[in-house]
């Protein structure tokens, strides 16, 4: 079937995993406590950590405390809603200062570029916020990459490794599941994704854990799009 919109992840897929692990992450586990108390009463960030107040032992207030949950659940790698908001609002300022810029491969700049201008429909799939990747994606080392994407996605529409996520992002896209392709380094979401009659694809960056149940490619341009 002809693929109507192409959904990519973003960590290990369109971008080295090494730049959000050791810069994007401790950028945003040093600046936590500051940030926090800092903003803690602005109405945005105070609803995020209500969300954390109320799934711990920890009170409203208290931002010493809820600054390191936050700093432990980075170093967790926690999918957390709130954490990964936070994380983008952190990270909003690091690229408005120009402290970073993202990066992305260049095989999938080139592509992705190719494939909006083919009329391809493109969307993000990530466990960073949807507020973090269109940062990402605006500020990267490629330059701004925003407007080739139709839409984003983050955990606020499940979790990547259920199926259930993927039948409710193809009924937003508004197409059937069969004509929709989804893009990752992770064979948990690849199978989820297939579970929900999406069509996958699994790029294999360096250190990624090859999948015999997916269709693999080295780099976006052995998609064959």
């Amino acid at each position: 079937m002809t693929i109507k919109a192409i959904v990519t992840d973003v960590e290990g897929t369109t971008s080295d995993i090494d730049f959000v692990r050791k810069c994007l992450f401790p950028y945003a586990r040093e600046r936590m406590p500051e940030f926090i108390k800092t903003h803690g009463l602005d109405d945005e960030l105070r609803k995020l950590l209500a969300m954390v107040v109320a799934e711990t032992d920890l009170q409203a207030g208290d931002w010493e405390g809820i600054a390191e949950r936050l700093q432990h659940w980075i170093d967790e790698d926690l999918k957390h809603t709130a954490l990964k908001a936070i994380q983008g609002m952190i990270w909003r300022e690091g690229f408005e200062q120009d402290v970073f810029r993202s990066h992305v491969y260049p095989d999938a700049v080139h592509h992705l570029r190719r494939w909006h201008a083919d009329g391809i429909a493109l969307y993000v799939y990530s466990s960073g916020s949807i507020a973090a990747q269109q940062l990402y994606f605006r500020h990267s080392a490629a330059g701004d990459l925003s407007d080739l994407f139709s839409g984003h996605y983050d955990t606020t529409s499940g979790g990547k490794r259920i199926a259930e996520s993927y039948r409710k992002i193809a009924a937003d896209i508004g197409h059937a599941p069969a004509g929709l392709l989804f893009l990752s380094d992770i064979e948990a979401e690849l199978d989820a994704a297939k579970e929900a009659d999406w069509q996958t694809v699994q790029v294999v960056r360096e250190g990624t854990m090859p999948s015999d149940r997916h269709r693999q490619v080295a780099e976006f341009g052995g998609v064959g799009i």
